[in-house]
C-alpha cells in the first residue's frame, strides 16, 4: 500500500473531490461567485460550481467540484481499531453465562432532549440492523431500552435500580455539540453516583469520533454503522476485562 495518497476524480492522482455547504446568501451569479471564493479558500483550485439551488429567499446550497493539492500520508491516520473478535449471538450467551453466571444486564437510552430513537433501537431492538437481531435476541442479555429524552439523573437511578453491568447511550442531535455536553455530562454523573463500580459506559451515534472516548469519559464510542453483532462482542470483551483487572 502507498504511503501517500491524492483524492481520485477521473485519473489516478488528479485530486478532485465533491464538496456540498450553504450559504445565507440568496441565488444567482453573485451567490455562486461566493461559493467558488470560499471553495478556492478550502484549497479547492480550480473550482466549479456544478449545482446551486436556492433554500427560500436569503439562502443558497452548492455543489462544488474541484482539484486539491493535499496529500494524505496514510502513516498519520490515526483510527480505533476493533481490538476484539467478533462472537455470533450463541458464543455471546455462552461467554456470559460463563463470565457471569447470570444475565448481563445492559440500560439504554437517549440521553437529553434527544427525541430521535432510530439508533439505540436498532442496536436494542430485537428487530436489530442489517440483517442482525438486536440484543434483545441475545438469551444471557437483559435489556432495558428507556427510550428517548431519558435526564440524566433518571437514567443514573434506572442504572442502580437494574444493577446495569452496561450502559449504552445514543445521540443524535449535534447543533452546538450537544451530543458531546450531554455524553460528558453523564459520564461525570456516573462517577460521582458509584466511582469505579460504575457500569460500562457506551456512547453511539453518527457525529462521534470513536477516538474521543477518554475525552469524553466513557468506555467505547461507536459511530455510523455499527452493528448489534459488534455492541455484544464488545460487551463480553469489556466484562471479561474488567473481571480479569478486579480478579
Amino acid at each position: 500500500m502507498k504511503r501517500h495518497v491524492r483524492p481520485y476524480g477521473d485519473t489516478t492522482g488528479d485530486g478532485m473531490v465533491q464538496t456540498s455547504f450553504t450559504l445565507p446568501v440568496p441565488a444567482g451569479p453573485a451567490a455562486d461567485g461566493a461559493a467558488r471564493q470560499l471553495a478556492n479558500k478550502m484549497g479547492i483550485d480550480p473550482a466549479t460550481v456544478v449545482h446551486s439551488h436556492p433554500i427560500g429567499e436569503d439562502f443558497t446550497f452548492f455543489v462544488v467540484y474541484g482539484s486539491v493539492r493535499h496529500v494524505v500520508d496514510l502513516h498519520e491516520v490515526r483510527v480505533v481499531e476493533r481490538d476484539y473478535p467478533l462472537l455470533p449471538p450463541a458464543e455471546v450467551n455462552t461467554a456470559v453465562r460463563a463470565l457471569l453466571r447470570r444475565k448481563l444486564v445492559v440500560v439504554g437510552a437517549c440521553i437529553g432532549t434527544d427525541a430521535h430513537t432510530v439508533g439505540i433501537d436498532a442496536i436494542l431492538n430485537i428487530k436489530g440492523f442489517a440483517g442482525q437481531k438486536g440484543l434483545e435476541y441475545y438469551r444471557e442479555l437483559k435489556v432495558v431500552n428507556l427510550g428517548a429524552q431519558v435526564s440524566v439523573p433518571d437514567l443514573v437511578r434506572r442504572a442502580r435500580a437494574e444493577k446495569a453491568d452496561a450502559v449504552l447511550v445514543s445521540q443524535v442531535v449535534t447543533q452546538r455539540d450537544a451530543h458531546l455536553l450531554n455524553t460528558r455530562e453523564m459520564a461525570a454523573a456516573f462517577r460521582e453516583a458509584m466511582g469505579q463500580r460504575r457500569p460500562l459506559l457506551v456512547a453511539g451515534g453518527p457525529r462521534f469520533d470513536p477516538l474521543m472516548a477518554d475525552d469524553l469519559g466513557v468506555d467505547r464510542v461507536f459511530g455510523r454503522g455499527t452493528t448489534p453483532g459488534e455492541v455484544a462482542s464488545y460487551l463480553v470483551h469489556a466484562v471479561q476485562t474488567r473481571h480479569q483487572e478486579t480478579a
